[in-house]
């Protein structure tokens, strides 16, 4: 039987300094994040809170859990890569970056992400739920059987990416084939 998860509400750990080194089965809750490099994080929850431009060089996310957080500009590239494992409920992702990540098993449901950088990243195993993907960026992105049944606003050149097995609306067709200048009636 699993234990209860160690809860950490309203602290601001841009201004409180953390002297752990790992954190595991923990919640928080409406707290403020700017540095987490190096800091590990498995099996844990954020709920509530800002991680915006936070510092992930070197952070493990393994079985990690955001729901209603705000991430804009946090760069997930400079996580580590080892169990890298992520759900995001109902979050605010503008700018993110997950360059070359592989997204195994992550889920981003409900969430705004607008800017959000997917360079060379493999997203085959990942899920996106009705998303707003204005103006993200794929390139080079691994997106071979993905549905984007439920996302709108983006824009996926097939020359450029993996969409091998992929599901699109055929309303989406103008979002695949927008660099052909073409008029889809």
């Amino acid at each position: 039987m699993k234990q209860n998860k160690e809860l950490i509400s309203n602290k601001n750990f841009a201004v409180e300094k953390t002297d752990r080194a790992e954190y595991e089965n923990c919640e928080f809750s409406n707290c403020v994040f700017a540095d987490l490099k190096g800091i590990d994080f498995e099996d844990c929850i954020f709920k509530n809170c800002n991680l915006s431009n936070a510092i992930l060089r070197n952070c493990k996310l393994q079985d990690i859990t955001f729901t209603d957080c705000k991430l804009v500009g946090a760069n997930f590239s400079q996580s580590k890569d080892f169990g890298f494992c992520i759900t995001f409920e109902s979050c605010l992702l503008d700018y993110a970056s997950f360059d070359k990540k592989r997204m195994n098993r992550s889920v981003f449901k409900n969430c705004k992400m607008h800017s959000v950088n997917f360079t060379q990243a493999d997203l085959s195993k990942a899920a996106l739920i009705n998303c707003d993907l204005y103006e993200t960026l794929f390139a080079g992105t691994n997106l071979s059987g993905m549905d984007f049944t439920t996302c709108k606003n983006f824009l996926i050149d097939p020359e450029m990416n993996n969409i091998k097995k992929a599901k699109f609306l055929s309303q989406d067709l103008p979002g695949l084939l927008y660099r052909h200048d073409i008029v889809i009636v």
